[in-house]
């Protein structure tokens, strides 16, 4: 049976930016986007046109210069925004106008002082106008999982009406939880006439840590497109993080049976190129790209990845673009790993040596937070054969440290 297709819309250069710190030059938007298309996504969000000159230049640029993805500027539901990113589009090979306007009565109240009806006409109204541009339209009810659960049908009718080809639900807040997200897409396929014939797309941020949970319910709810930064990165708490959706659906078969157009390979170098370009990185556990992600230094892990990866590896490195797992070695290490590091540096040491090593290495790793390549050849070289001037692997071994 032929799995369905889920899309790709990498929103890193647009909500992804709007994160404290993670703002780009427009050389690095394009730099950027043309690593996306290397990954492979289906959408690229690469702006917020009518947001300020530099925004509209880099929405402009990346439409000339990227072909694969389709191009995406956001829009508010206003004439001018919507003429704005219609015109940094204008040369792109395929094109998106991403309209939303907000659906909560919290928002509609206090942010854009609207009635429920008037937000129905600008919905409506919004999405006319964007299709008089170009054939592809999205439109986002901004805080749906607030919204009440009729008014949502209502609005997102009023736009499939006017003819949105995309209908995103957001969880502008990472408010909702899985079950809950995966009703609401189920409800409007249930409520809104012609939905069949829209793509339903999630877009979830991590407030509540369950960005990734949540956008992986929304798809076994019916949703085709998901929305994700890399790294996760984004607003507050961040985004749903495109390698996790991507890597639980490649390990979870059985759960996910769907397929993508991403080079899972190429994963790990887009999240290098963003952590180049932020001048930050993801911190050491973040899932997939994280520097501890395929590193061990438990000892019976490292027996147990020694002997099989698969043992505590669900996916190769490799697979993600890593360039190989690591073996930490620290006060929680065994014989089996720090004979096995050794070996690789050179020192082949028999089972007696290597309990007297293991021992003084155990004694240091207490003291230490890391133990390096140089502590274990000074180990050697100190404690275990007294070679003077031992030389392996291009490193000179020096007096014993403590």
């Amino acid at each position: 049976m032929d799995r369905e297709q889920v899309l790709f819309f990498d929103t890193t250069l647009r909500d992804g930016e709007q994160s404290p710190g993670c703002s780009m030059y427009m050389a690095e938007k394009l730099r950027m986007a043309r690593q996306l298309e290397s990954l492979g996504v289906d959408v690229i969000e690469a702006g917020f046109a009518v947001a300020s000159d530099g925004d509209f230049a880099a929405v402009e640029q990346i439409a000339r210069s990227v072909r694969g993805p389709r191009i995406a500027s956001l829009a508010r539901a206003k004439d001018e925004d919507i003429t704005t990113a219609a015109r940094a589009l204008e040369h792109a090979e395929r094109s998106r106008i991403h309209i939303f306007l907000a659906s909560s009565d919290i928002h509609l109240q206090y942010k854009l002082k609207i009635s429920r009806q008037q937000a129905l006409d600008q919905a409506g109204e919004s999405v006319r106008l964007a299709r008089a541009y170009m054939d592809d339209v999205e439109f986002s009810p901004e805080d749906a999982t607030r919204t009440d659960p009729e008014f949502l049908c209502a609005m997102v009718q009023a736009a499939v009406d006017a003819g949105a080809t995309v209908i995103n639900l957001p969880d502008t807040v990472g408010y909702t939880v899985p079950n809950e997200y995966a009703e609401i897409f189920r409800r409007l396929r249930e409520k809104v006439r012609g939905i069949e014939n829209v793509m339903l797309s999630c877009h979830c941020h991590d407030d509540l840590g369950m960005a990734v949970a949540n956008s992986l319910a929304a798809i076994q709810a019916g949703a085709r497109q998901v929305e994700c930064t890399i790294n996760g990165i984004g607003e507050r708490a961040g985004n749903a993080a495109l390698e996790e959706i991507a890597a639980a659906i490649y390990v979870r078969q059985d759960q996910l049976s769907y397929r993508h157009g991403l080079k899972l390979e190429q994963i790990y170098a887009t999240s290098q190129m963003l952590t180049q370009i932020i001048s930050f990185k993801p911190s050491p556990n973040k899932a997939i790209v994280g520097s501890n992600a395929f590193s061990h230094e438990a000892g019976i892990h490292q027996h147990g990845v020694l002997s099989n990866p698969l043992c505590y590896e669900i996916m190769t490195p490799a697979l993600v673009g890593v360039p190989a797992n690591r073996m930490v070695l620290g006060k929680h290490s065994g014989r089996h790993a720090l004979g096995h590091r050794l070996g690789e540096l050179g020192l082949v040491l028999n089972r007696e040596e290597l309990d007297v090593a293991y021992g003084r290495f155990i004694e240091i790793a207490d003291r230490k937070k890391a133990v390096y390549d140089q502590d274990l050849i000074a180990l050697v070289h100190g404690y275990v054969r007294q070679v003077p001037n031992l030389e392996v692997s291009g490193v000179t071994s020096a007096s014993p440290q403590s």
